[in-house]
């Protein structure tokens, strides 16, 4: 059997345009995800295809649905570029087996990526991304036949239509509660201003740019300057950002100051329960706020903690027991939704929060940490040729016994290494999708999250 070079990471393949991400090899993962599909779900499966804005999207997925036509898979292909949540939601409620997103979400632009989703809209299981795998190597290297008909929709256009229906908009459009919405130049471009009108929502950076104009869409503190300027020059109640393929948010409040993803997951969490009026498990991630455990405390809401990945927690929502689930990149999912992330869906419920609360997005912040506790959070990423000695070394020694004056409490492994302080917790453990060491810290203030971040790496030799 020929070794398979391709691999899948925390969410899906990604590889640099040219190097990796070829024509060859898309027909190579395509053909073994239809093979994996007919042994899933019959001779016949159904899939929806669809693409970000990235150079060549379009391109590459027409080629993709014509393999898995040509391999004998009924194929209806997305009209343009399509944020990934549509393609969830589509997978959901019109019946398919399965989706596929050309995409490398939040990765720098010379990537290009293969996003799977599975029945229901869930991202595909780490069982199956390995029997892909597996069937890669199995599968004779060809170009797609010709045969099989692709048929194309504007799923885009009944996603928005769906979601549309989900909020009252008029409602936010009335409260005079204005937000600017940065595109990144990624798949969300005229998701809210379609909705909510350009009175209320004013885009930037929503152009057509494949390279992206050279910045990482990411949707992370240290990328939302431009954001931030645009709100504070327009006056803005708020400031939302999506990622490359739109299923993770950033916000800025109206000073233009970056409101963490972890205070946005417990904004949220606060108004799905005490004005929506719905409860069910909060899911987070291991690398996720501690105030999430404080509330379910307060609230008698069971808190689940995952792996990193949203693989991991969308079961809990595909089975409708939990409220919310999100991760600190950004991406969160809902209660009476699809089970997996959605940007565009937070930013209109952000909007609606802040109409149906009246109140600054900064005041609001404010008040839940009065509530529930001071927090500060950073994460910091290390391109170091050192990652695999790094984490062979704590995995060896059993973690760090202290960081910053403060002894090591307990060390939890369920994914990469978090240690466990009274002042609060460093989390090390490496990118599923990059080649970079991670590092996360929580604590009460800013100054003990940077010296434990600090210490962390000075004992591990990083720079």
């Amino acid at each position: 059997m020929k070794q398979n070079s391709i691999r899948f990471g925390t969410d899906g393949w990604r590889a640099v345009l040219g190097r990796d991400f070829t024509f060859a090899n898309l027909a190579k993962v395509t053909r073994a995800t239809a093979a994996w599909l007919q042994d899933m779900a019959g001779a016949a499966p159904r899939v929806v295809v669809g693409c970000d804005s990235r150079f060549m999207g379009e391109t590459f997925a027409r080629y993709a649905a014509r393999v898995l036509a040509s391999e004998g898979v009924a194929v209806v292909l997305a009209r343009g570029v399509t944020p990934t949540p549509a393609i969830s939601w589509a997978v959901g409620h019109m019946g398919f087996d399965a989706g596929v997103v050309i995409t490398a979400s939040h990765n720098p632009p010379e990537y290009n990526g293969f996003k799977i989703k599975a029945a229901g809209g869930l991202p595909v299981a780490e069982d199956a991304t390995v029997q892909i795998e597996l069937l890669m190597g199995l599968r004779p290297e060809r170009p797609p036949a010709s045969g099989g008909a692709v048929e194309v929709r504007d799923i885009r256009a009944s996603y928005l239509k769906h979601v549309g229906r989900l909020f009252d908009l008029e409602a936010v459009r009335k409260a005079e509660v204005h937000a600017v919405h940065d595109v990144m130049f990624g798949a969300s471009r005229g998701c809210l201003t379609e909705l909510l009108g350009r009175r209320t929502v004013a885009e930037i950076r929503g152009g057509p740019n494949p390279g992206f104009a050279g910045i990482v869409p990411e949707p992370k503190e240290g990328n939302l300057r431009v954001l931030a300027r645009a709100v504070v020059e327009r006056r803005s109640t708020v400031g939302m950002a999506n990622d490359g393929d739109g299923d993770r948010i950033g916000v800025v409040d109206e000073r233009g100051s970056a409101v963490s993803s972890q205070m946005l997951l417990a904004l949220f969490t606060k108004y799905l329960y005490q004005v929506r009026g719905l409860s069910g498990t909060i899911v987070k991630t291991v690398s996720t706020t501690g105030m999430l455990d404080r509330m379910g405390r307060a609230y008698g809401l069971p808190v689940r903690t995952c792996p990193i990945g949203f693989k991991h927690m969308a079961p809990f929502m595909a089975s409708g027991e939990a409220l919310i689930a999100g991760e600190e990149s950004g991406g969160i999912a809902f209660r009476r939704h699809i089970p997996d992330r959605d940007g565009i869906y937070a930013g209109l419920l952000l909007m609606e929060l802040l109409a149906a609360r009246s109140r600054k997005l900064s005041e609001l912040v404010a008040e839940l940490q009065d509530e529930f506790g001071p927090q500060a959070y950073r994460r910091r990423d290390v391109r170091t040729p050192k990652k695999e000695a790094v984490l062979l070394r704590l995995k060896a020694q059993g973690g760090l016994q202290s960081l910053a004056g403060y002894p090591v409490r307990r060390l939890e492994t369920l994914d990469g290494f978090k240690h466990i302080l009274d002042a609060g917790w460093l989390l090390v453990r490496p990118s599923g999708t990059e080649p970079l060491l991670r590092l996360y810290a929580e604590a009460e203030t800013e100054d003990v999250v940077d010296s434990l971040l600090q210490d962390g790496m000075k004992q591990l030799g990083l720079p």
